[in-house]
């Protein structure tokens, strides 16, 4: 006999558990501000941007019952928006001087 899925055994974990990509986006996004307050700004950019860019990986490769909050519009819309700023922002960093 098989179990039931997770949604309907548990849905407050499945849905946390939805989640993780967001969460994994927001932490380095959360590290590379911080490192802006403590005064490494292109490092904290740095971080900022390329957590972006993963975010962008995510919402690509990730399917829709996993990208949880990532998902915000159309999978192509989503994944040349995070993309564009999280590539813009990188080399915006980079070309300081």
């Amino acid at each position: 006999m098989s179990r039931p899925p997770l949604y309907t055994r548990r849905p407050f974990l499945a849905g946390v558990l939805r989640q993780l990509p967001l969460l994994a986006v927001l932490v380095a996004v959360g590290v590379g501000l911080a490192m802006v307050a403590l005064e490494h700004w292109r490092r904290g950019l740095l971080v900022v941007g390329l957590a972006l860019v993963a975010a962008a990986g995510l919402r690509l490769v990730l399917p829709l019952r996993r990208v949880g909050f990532l998902a915000v519009r159309s999978r192509p819309v989503d994944v040349v928006l995070m993309a564009a700023t999280g590539v813009l922002l990188t080399a915006l960093t980079l070309a300081v001087p």
